[in-house]
């Protein structure tokens, strides 16, 4: 079972110091948020969260305190707040309140104040939801737990539920373990509540619009697949059949099973750096007929092999795929 502290790494970046020596690059920055580089480019134009230090003629380099900022930004979008609301919530210089703006069309920002930042009203509800599903996690209720998990499937989907209700709970046991060495079992039992409730969704499907399945798997080595039981319920919700090879899955074996079963796409994933070797995946691409290959997670570095497409969050790898199985 993968370590607490590193599960949803992707939603989390620890141990950022309020310093403003620039070095971070934009490919760097959007590694460590786990967002696009062209995201990270757009917020820049649209919303001025671009480095703070940006000098006329030179490579564009964010500073620590430009990335914390940034992760503020990002944990708030994923509550539900807009990109503008965002940024004017998480002003240049730390969170604070949000800054009066006469030439906006969004609405302003109301409501209690969240890690020192007030959001939107409407964003309460969701808030409230975290926090009674982080009760219920810690209290080792696991009926709670998969009936507020399975309610949220049901009204919201797999890809909110996710990244907006679970990934929150899951940094935030992820966080107490890392602080006190205490509450393993409790992310253990909730893992197991989140793969029930996803594997429920894709055994569910009975109609699949592809003739050709999907293969998810993780990396070799890489003990994380709690990401690929969340992308295969998202993909069952498109009526997308799927099969998950789960954790440390050797490439030989990944290309005996993709030669078998003649996938239209692979997708592979991993957490780690120690894990993320793009190179080998290569293998994958002489299978005939050629399955498409696509990897996410914020392990993979170094080169990608020609063929090989590169996603940077769970909500491009549904679309990706979702849009292979169209093709």
């Amino acid at each position: 079972m993968a370590n607490p502290a590193q599960v949803g790494a992707q939603a989390e970046i620890d141990g950022v110091s309020p310093d403003t020596t620039p070095g971070l690059t934009v490919a760097a920055v959007a590694r460590r948020l786990g967002i696009a580089p062209a995201t990270l480019r757009t917020w820049d134009r649209r919303y001025g969260l671009g480095p703070s230090g940006h000098q006329l003629g030179a490579h564009r380099r964010y500073s620590t305190a430009d990335l914390a900022r940034l992760d503020q930004v990002r944990r708030l979008i994923n509550s539900g707040v807009t990109p503008g609301e965002a940024a004017r919530a998480v002003p240049a210089g730390g969170p604070g309140q949000v800054p009066a703006s006469s030439d906006s069309s969004e609405p302003p920002v109301s409501g209690p104040p969240v890690s020192g930042v007030r959001v939107p009203a409407r964003v309460g509800a969701e808030k409230a939801s975290i926090r009674g599903l982080a009760r219920a996690a810690n209290s080792a209720d696991t009926a709670a737990c998969r009936g507020i998990i399975a309610e949220s499937i049901e009204k919201r989907g797999v890809i909110w539920t996710w990244e907006s209700l679970l990934t929150p709970v899951l940094v935030e046991l992820g966080a107490n373990w890392a602080a006190t060495g205490e509450g393993i079992e409790v992310e253990h039992l909730f893992t197991n509540v989140i793969e029930s409730c996803f594997g429920a969704v894709i055994e569910r499907l009975r109609t699949p619009v592809n003739l050709r399945p999907v293969l998810l798997a993780s990396a070799p080595e890489d003990l994380h697949s709690l990401a690929l039981t969340a992308l295969g319920g998202a993909l069952a919700e498109r009526h997308i059949e799927v099969r998950i090879l789960g954790q440390r899955v050797p490439t030989e074996a990944l290309v005996r099973t993709a030669q078998r079963s003649g996938p239209i796409a692979v997708f592979v994933w991993s957490q780690l750096a120690e894990t993320g070797d793009a190179l080998p995946l290569a293998a994958l691409r002489q299978i005939r007929p050629a399955p498409a290959v696509v990897i996410g997670g914020p392990g993979w570095g170094g080169a990608i092999p020609s063929g090989v497409e590169r996603v940077f969050d769970f909500t491009e790898a549904v679309s990706r795929i979702t849009r292979l199985v169209g093709e």
